[in-house]
């Protein structure tokens, strides 16, 4: 297959398909640019609110323990660790299974289902009672919610060219990170409906959000075209002309034939090549080192802030400043990492930034500076993740295949949620409220996360040297 051409109009550059039998078949910059601006406010919308709809219900049940959470379920701070800790292993081990349905069925239909199902186990979680429902709860919620997100991130890699992922890496990630913004404040509101019908006021917060959740997924099922080359809804509404419908499939085919791919399955072979590709291997381990105190950080700030000295419902308006700041940090990352064609300085910017609030962190644990230690904690959840999804598509644009592309993001989110499974362990009841000892253990961690990104810069660098080296005419692995 040849390579995208182009030719000079009085109007503009005309770009020409050379992976169709229709040799004349053309189109301009300018309809390209404006097929992905529709694309922007179609496609990432509905990724982003159900990204937002689950960090909503993975993410409130900080908010909850602000609201006796705790003692009227009747479990103990460490039981609640657990309890964190089967949500992560749910989805870890759902995580692939759940990417192979998606490769399969298609995302329309997969991914609404998830939404609404976990939807119904939030719901539902309002009425648990006891450590046993707590657990099941918990890893019910895991495993209803395992795949969303490497789903969503595979989705974006299959709608837009290379040089258009990170961008839109960290678009999605908004969905997540504005959750973490608005929760606090949503939860503000609603905790202080305790009383009404009996209930808690972390029995409204799990009710309402879970219904929502639920209506989101309806609304995806129904709304979120098929594929570029059937941009249609489930119902059959049409959102792009057949000719624009030939651009969108074609332009992604120009940039990259594996996409091309008719196969409605992963094969061994990919399979194998991804499990056993070690260049991954630093992006894993820097994945679960630098999201784990992340992690800690969202579920407890409620918490932590409470221990600073300031009111508890208060406190979850707080926290939700840094969560803001951290959707400025994302973006940035993201279309910064797009500008400049590299992802790798970026991550490791991001990482060194948030390497120097976790000492500060650390250093202030006796501190009786109120202000001072809510300050740093902030600043440490706005660069806490930003540099995440650019570390995705960076993975992501180094995966030979579609297929590949598939796994790769699974191990992502299964990285991260594994991540999870260690955050949920660092800070313990006995150490607690200063949390010296988990203070200490979330800077190593960070510090590992670090080098691990600087280790991953240096493998591809020295990768590419060996390919140039031996005569290859193009970069094979991108920085």
């Amino acid at each position: 297959m040849g390579k995208l051409s182009e030719k000079q109009t009085d109007v503009s550059v005309a770009r020409k398909d050379s992976y169709s039998d229709d040799d004349d078949f053309t189109w301009t910059d300018e309809e390209e640019k404006a097929l992905v601006r529709r694309l922007d406010f179609l496609v990432m919308p509905l990724l982003m609110i159900g990204f937002f709809a689950l960090q909503l219900d993975r993410g409130n049940i900080g908010n909850a323990m602000t609201d006796f959470f705790l003692q009227d379920v009747g479990i103990t701070q460490n039981q609640f660790n657990v309890g964190q800790q089967l949500l992560s292993l749910g989805i870890v081990l759902l995580e692939v299974p759940s990417n192979l349905i998606l490769y399969r069925i298609g995302p329309t239909i997969w991914i609404g289902t998830q939404i609404i199902a976990w939807g119904l186990v939030a719901t539902f979680q309002a009425f648990q009672k006891g450590l046993g429902p707590f657990l099941v709860t918990r890893l019910l919620l895991g495993f209803c919610e395992s795949g969303f997100i490497p789903a969503g991130l595979f989705t974006i890699t299959r709608w837009y060219k290379r040089d258009e992922t990170s961008k839109r890496f960290s678009w999605f990630f908004i969905g997540n990170m504005s959750a973490g913004a608005c929760s606090g404040l949503i939860a503000y509101g609603i905790l202080h409906m305790r009383g009404i019908a009996g209930l808690g006021g972390w029995q409204w917060l799990f009710l309402i959000e879970g219904i929502f959740t639920a209506l989101i997924g309806v609304m995806f099922i129904s709304l979120f075209p098929k594929s570029p080359g059937l941009p249609s809804s489930i119902f059959g509404f049409r959102y792009f002309t057949e000719r624009e419908s030939q651009i969108l499939q074609r332009r992604v085919l120009a940039d990259d034939p594996t996409k091309g791919q008719p196969r409605r399955h992963v094969s061994w072979a990919e399979l194998k090549s991804t499990f056993t590709n070690w260049k991954l291997l630093p992006h894993i381990v820097l994945t679960i080192a630098g999201l784990a105190p992340s992690s800690v950080m969202m579920a407890y700030a409620p918490s932590l802030v409470v221990s600073f000295g300031f009111d508890r419902l208060t406190a979850n308006a707080m926290t939700s400043i840094g969560a803001w700041v951290l959707l400025i940090t994302n973006i940035s990352w993201g279309m910064i990492s797009d500008r400049i064609g590299r992802r790798g300085p970026m991550v490791t910017l991001g990482l060194l930034i948030f390497w120097g609030a976790t000492l500060g962190n650390r250093l202030l644990v006796d501190s009786t500076n109120s202000n001072l230690r809510f300050a740093i904690l902030t600043f440490s959840i706005a660069f806490g993740s930003n540099w995440h999804p650019t570390n995705g598509s960076w993975m992501a644009l180094n995966a030979q295949t579609a297929g590949e592309r598939s796994i790769t993001m699974a191990i992502l989110i299964m990285s991260a949620n594994t991540s999870g499974i260690v955050g949920s362990q660092l800070f313990q009841q006995q150490d607690g409220p200063r949390y010296r000892i988990g203070w200490t253990v979330i800077l190593a961690l960070v510090t590992v996360s670090l080098v691990s990104s600087v280790v991953a810069n240096v493998q591809y660098w020295l990768l590419n040297r060996r390919e140039k080296a031996e005569g290859a005419a193009v970069v094979k692995y991108k920085p």
